[in-house]
């Protein structure tokens, strides 16, 4: 499925929160009734596979983090799945033959805007949503990836190992959240489901330098971080 297809008819982008077990585990909560699904506006993808719309002189791409921004920003790997054909109302057993492909995800937070959210209840998509927020990989094919439900996800800061888990820890595997999401609302091709991140996830800062991949080099990617607030005017 080529990138550019990808970005060209995508649209929407829908996370998963709170889907990993050791994140239960670290923090004593019980498992959650019901996947946390939050969505992502499709201005926040950036394309790490051609590097567009910012690339460094380096050639990483680059995540910019807004100057109204002042607070924690997160990092956090993910396994991507795209959507391959129109669906509403998918059982379990079913929605594994609507994915069209896979690709490896940042889903970058501003974690003010999540802190201070949650417990006005409120919404926090301005702390998910800002330009860059959500790098994503080249594509990988259904046989590239032949068992989603048992990848490593991984990634590195500043050469320092932040996150390593595999996707048989999810609370809620894949199939489940495509068969939940399109309870609620019909899934369209090259729509992007973002299914969580394993625990470790952690601030960067302006310069930070961000690794992370799925399996053992199936796919990789790179990003550095720039905070518009330590630019000139």
């Amino acid at each position: 499925m080529p990138t550019t297809k990808f970005f060209q008819s995508t649209r929407k982008i829908i996370g998963a929160g709170v889907n990993y077990k050791e994140i239960l585990r670290l923090t004593n909560a019980p498992k959650p009734d019901a996947p946390v699904i939050f969505f992502k506006p499709i201005s926040s993808l950036l394309d790490v596979a051609t590097g567009s719309p910012a690339t460094t002189t380096s050639g990483a791409s680059t995540i910019r983090i807004p100057r109204v921004f002042c607070g924690v920003i997160n990092f956090e790997a993910e396994l991507g799945v795209i959507i391959g054909r129109r669906c509403s109302n998918v059982a379990a057993d079913q929605a594994m033959s609507y994915v069209g492909g896979y690709c490896l995800a940042l889903d970058m937070t501003g974690m003010d805007f999540i802190l201070d959210a949650r417990p006005k209840g409120l919404p926090w998509c301005l702390g998910k949503g800002f330009d860059t927020s959500t790098p994503v990989s080249g594509l990988l094919t259904r046989a590239e990836l032949p068992n989603p439900d048992d990848v490593r996800v991984w990634c590195d800061v500043n050469g320092v190992r932040k996150q390593d888990d595999s996707t048989r820890n999810l609370i809620f595997p894949i199939a489940e959240l495509i068969a939940y999401v399109s309870r609620y609302m019909t899934l369209e091709e090259n729509d992007l489901l973002l299914t969580g991140t394993p625990a470790g996830a952690g601030p960067v800062r302006h310069g930070d330098v961000i690794e992370c991949g799925l399996g053992d080099g199936l796919v990789t990617m790179r990003c550095s971080v720039v905070d518009e607030s330590a630019e000139p005017s």
